[in-house]
Parts: C-alpha cells; structure tokens; sequence
C-alpha cells in the first residue's frame, strides 16, 4: 500500500483529499496536518469522520511527514506551497502541489498576478503541469506535480481540441464561467457571508482573475503560438460546481458535426472528460460530487462561431479529484482508481 499524506487537511480540497484517499484500494492514508491550534483527531475536527478517520491531525513537522508517507499532497495556499516542496522532493517524496505555486513557468508572470516573488525556480522548472487529458505521458515520470485551477480545468477542456487542431483559423476565445463559493476558500470574508451570496450573482475580477495566465500558457502552449483569452468569472449562490460558457470565433465557416467529431475524437482515451451528443448541453448537477467533465458544443456554421459549455465539481476534477486522478497516473494505478 501507498502510504500518502495530506498537508493542508482542514481546508475544502484537503477534506476531499481525505474522503477521496480513505475509499481509495491501493494507498493508506497515514498523515494529515494544517495549521491548528490544538493537535486532535480528524475525526473530532470533521463529525463525517467519526469511526473513519481517527488520525491525529497536527502542525507541521516535515521530517515526521516524510517518515510516515512516500507521497504528499500539498493543499496549501498560494505561496506557501513553495516553501514545503523542496524539503519533501530532497528526502525522494513525490510531491502534488494544488495551489499555483509550481504551475506559471514564467516567474515575472508568477510575481505580477500573485503579488510575490517565486522562492523555488529549481523545482518550477521540473515540474509537470498536471492536466491528464494532455500531460499524461509525462505525468507517470513525475516527481512533482502542479494540480491545475478549477476555473483553468474546465476552461481548457473547453477549448483545447481547436487549439491542438488550430487549421481552420481560431482568432478570438470568450470564457464566462460560474463557480459555487467553495472556489473561494474557505477563509471568513464578508463577500462570502450566506446574506452576500444567497439569491445573488455577481462579476467579478474581470480580465485580472489569477487564472488567466495559466490558462493563457496551456493554450499557447498546445497551438505553438501566443492565445491570449477574455476571462469573465462569476459567483453564483451554489456550494460547488462551475459551468463555463466559452465563445470561440473562427474567420471561417464551421460545421457543427466536424467540431463535434474533433472532440470525440480528442477525448476518447480521456475517461473523465464526456462529450454530449449534438442538441444536449452540460449542467452542474450531473457533475457535482464526481470527477467528471461533461461538453456540450453548439455551432453557429454561417456565423462561425462556435460555443462549448462546459460542467465540472470545481472541488474534485477542478481540485482533489484531478489531484489523485494525477496520483493515480503517477503510480501506475488505473486512471480512475478510487474517483467517481
């Protein structure tokens, strides 16, 4: 058995690690810590827990950590994940980060849209950007892996098939997603009290939202040549789940069977991504609570546009799911292994 640890246990992605991890048949959940004030078991800190998890949560202590895991999951926030990985990778633990420390490649861009300098160059430039629908191949040789955003998940699976196919002269991408409050964490603000959010919708961070490089970076990065997207997130009064509109326009006529066929075609080794038959469009309710990806594709052929809706649980294939989906490559495990 895998013996696997979560640094970050009390926020929303490492409570899903945890619930993920204990049902999971080839890994033993054998170390949980975060930032508390006193040290007590799982199980007292989260009543779900009780008579299944009784590990005792405690702060952190690496070299304790590293005596009890072969590989850690970090659930940390932005900027913290990197003063951790390097002291994890040196004593030979493999290392799936889900914060946006290891993701950028570019550490001016890091600095610019996370307000801080990047403290662990060395470790960016090893690390494997964890998309498995893309990466796959380079995810089972990696050390360390750089769990994707929710928002940025659900947008590239959106848009990525015409990026890789680009012959038919893609010139603008639109996204307007929707994501439950659960994106934001789950640190006390007054924007996220129920009498801010309950019957209500709202805009916000308009083309400055920190997910926009990255996905800006995998779009550049699968078409060989510089994509730059119009990013609009929203807020809406749901726990979780997102669904991502996306409006691409092409120069030229397109036909709403040969999109549909190029990402069928994409997808078919990607067991969590589904591509909906034609006239059928993806809603959050039938991905929430799952690690999958439902598609929906509507083409205006004379207009040349084309929309992908796209639905995932921002906390499982938008965070812990896709992070043990990553695990599970990285081990050589079966892809769905322990995920629904």
């Amino acid at each position: 058995m895998l013996r696997v640890g979560v640094v970050g246990a009390t926020g929303y992605t490492g409570e899903e690690l945890v619930k993920i991890l204990l049902n999971h048949s080839k890994v033993k959940l054998t170390s949980l810590t975060a930032k508390i004030e006193k040290e007590e078991k799982y199980s007292s800190i989260f009543n779900k827990f009780i008579g299944k998890c009784d590990i005792v949560c405690k702060n952190l202590d690496i070299e304790e950590v590293c005596s009890e895991t072969d590989i850690v999951f970090l659930a940390l926030p932005h900027g913290v994940s990197m003063q951790y990985a390097d002291a994890f990778l040196k004593k030979e633990k493999k290392v799936i980060d889900l914060s946006a420390d290891y993701r950028l490649k570019d550490v001016t861009v890091y600095n610019k849209w996370y307000g801080e300098h990047h403290k662990d160059k060395e470790n960016l430039a090893k690390s494997i950007y964890g998309l498995p629908e893309v990466y796959k191949d380079k995810i089972k040789k990696a050390k360390l892996i750089a769990n994707p955003g929710c928002y940025s998940t659900v947008s590239l699976l959106c848009c990525l098939p015409l990026a890789a196919g680009d012959n038919l002269g893609l010139s603008e991408i639109i996204i307007d997603a929707k994501s439950g409050i659960t994106g934001a964490g789950r640190r006390a603000s007054v924007d996220l009290h129920f009498a801010e959010i309950n019957e209500n919708i709202k805009a916000y961070k308009i083309n400055k939202h920190q997910h926009i490089p990255e996905i800006n970076q995998e779009f550049s990065n699968i078409a060989d040549r510089d994509i730059e997207i119009v990013f609009i997130p929203h807020m809406v009064p749901l726990s979780r789940g997102i669904l991502a509109t996306c409006y691409i326009q092409y120069k030229e006529i397109v036909k709403q069977q040969e999109i549909l066929n190029l990402y069928k075609e994409f997808y078919k080794q990607s067991p969590f991504v589904k591509v909906l038959d034609e006239g059928r469009l993806p809603e959050i309710k039938d991905v929430a609570y799952t690690n999958y990806c439902h598609l929906g594709i509507s083409v205006s052929e004379d207009k040349g546009l084309i929309v992908i809706v796209g639905a995932i649980d921002n906390l499982l294939k938008g965070a812990s799911g896709q992070a043990v989906e990553n695990m599970n490559i990285m081990c050589g495990f079966k892809q769905e292994e322990g995920l629904f």
